[in-house]
């Protein structure tokens, strides 16, 4: 499996303490750098990546070494740098040697080492015979073929890091399959979900009994011509994994929105208010960070946001903001800049244990304020039975079930007060000033998504 090796340390791991975690594999190892500096590379005599280290990261936002990493592993009190080395697979010598690189960092800084078993000082002893890195894959990979970028994980969340992110731009940059190989105690991060949605990018569960199966959809997998592929059953179905079996109902919830914003490009403009305005009537407080990346680790700064999606224009910006850790909320955000201005398409989810009812109340206020102040085209809310630290498990979930559709002032004009306010459905639509509210359920009847379909078949004759 995965040989991350992770140092969590109270302050900056300086170049004298870097190279003494460097040299843990003796006087052998040779040193190089990728990507401008950002990633220094341990090498075997022959040239062999073995180690990749990240730049350090300063985590400013509170929970996330937890929500990541798990509560086994303590990160030191208040802001704390965040170290990673990824270690080469194929090599039992890779997994030690990243290993004494992060033992070597706590011992000088204090701080823990994730996973904890994995910290030592001692120097590793790297073989002569340690092939030519001419096969190597990318520091981000383990394996690639021409049809498919393989990762091999082993943590209990699988997140969107940096490692991660490269991994996906190099499989679609090559037009291959990202595809994420866990045991099956490991779960998905919501924003590494969001990225594995499109096809043919798969998360590929190792089970003991039950071989490898797609994590999301159930079906039996096998490694055939360079890639992770269902098993067909005789009719050319997906054959099932027993594993996938779904978990009896817990009573914790998830209550999802998507979140459309248009405005226009204008100076003076200042982004993610939407978003701001969304966690505020959900969660009762702004966002606690954002980042482009996870961990996130940057205080929660709209003017920040809108300074880095200017940074990337017309190119458009992805982003992940957090909460509180007492009220789980974590949204993705895409901003672009397209013809009729900028736009925000955020999606957001916010957990609920079996004693905190929805704050279904909020929707409808949350509506009314991003209609008047913050440019809402268009809103979905639903509902769905699942965790409460809006993980993904590789198991059956059931679907979220529509709450309510609300259409911007600017789609209701487009489509007509007139024609908008009839729709074909039980319910009224409510008028939140130039919006229009459309209560769909309470959450609980599927059937909810057939009503969805005919008021949107409504809206858009």
């Amino acid at each position: 499996m995965t040989r991350d090796v992770i140092a969590l340390t109270p302050s900056m791991p300086d170049p004298k303490t870097v190279l003494a975690g460097l040299f843990a594999g003796g006087p052998d190892v040779r040193v190089g750098t990728l990507a401008d500096g950002a990633v220094v590379q341990l090498c075997a005599p022959s040239g062999l990546p073995l180690v990749s280290v990240e730049t350090p990261l300063l985590v400013q936002v509170p929970g996330e070494a937890e929500r990541l990493l798990g509560d086994d592993v303590p990160a030191p009190d208040g802001p704390f740098w965040w170290t990673e080395a990824r270690a080469a697979t194929a090599w039992d010598e890779a997994g030690r040697l990243a290993g004494s690189f992060a033992g070597r960092v706590t011992a000088v800084l204090g701080g823990s080492v994730w996973p904890p078993r994995t910290a030592h000082t001692e120097v590793v002893e790297l073989p002569a015979d340690l092939p030519a890195p001419d096969q190597a894959p990318p520091p981000a990979l383990d394996v690639l073929t021409d049809k498919a970028a393989v990762v091999i994980q082993d943590r209990p969340i699988v997140a969107m890091t940096s490692w991660m992110s490269d991994a996906l731009r190099i499989a679609t940059a090559a037009d291959r399959a990202l595809q994420i190989v866990t045991p099956p105690h490991a779960r998905l991060s919501p924003a590494t979900r969001t990225a594995l949605q499109g096809h043919p990018n798969r998360w590929v569960v190792q089970h003991p009994d039950s071989g490898y199966y797609d994590g999301l959809s159930g079906a039996v997998l096998h490694w055939q011509d360079g890639q992770f592929t269902p098993v067909r059953e005789e009719d050319g179905t997906a054959r099932p994994a027993a594993a996938f079996a779904p978990d009896t109902d817990s009573g914790e919830r998830q209550l999802l929105l998507s979140i459309r914003a248009r405005h226009p490009a204008e100076d003076g403009l200042v982004l993610a208010g939407a978003l701001e305005t969304a966690f505020r009537h959900l969660t009762g407080a702004p966002p606690a960070g954002w980042s482009t990346a996870e961990p996130v680790n940057l205080p929660w700064s709209r003017r920040q946001v809108t300074d880095l999606a200017r940074r990337r224009a017309p190119r458009p910006t992805w982003l992940i903001a957090v909460g509180n850790p007492s009220r789980p909320a974590l949204a993705t955000v895409r901003v672009s800049r397209t013809p009729a201005g900028v736009e925000e398409d955020i999606t957001l989810a916010v957990g609920f244990g079996p004693d905190e009812p929805p704050a279904l109340d909020a929707i409808a206020p949350l509506a009314e304020a991003l209609a008047a102040e913050h440019g809402l085209a268009s809103m979905l809310t639903s509902l769905r039975a699942a965790r409460r630290d809006l993980t993904v498990p590789p198991r059956w979930e059931t679907p979220p079930i529509p709450l309510a559709f609300t259409l911007g002032p600017d789609a209701v004009r487009k489509v007509g007060l007139a024609h908008a306010r009839r729709p074909p459905i039980d319910a009224a639509p409510v008028s939140l000033g130039p919006a229009l509210h459309y209560p769909l359920g309470d959450g609980s009847d599927p059937s909810a998504w057939e009503t969805l379909k005919a008021l949107t078949r409504h809206l858009n004759a």
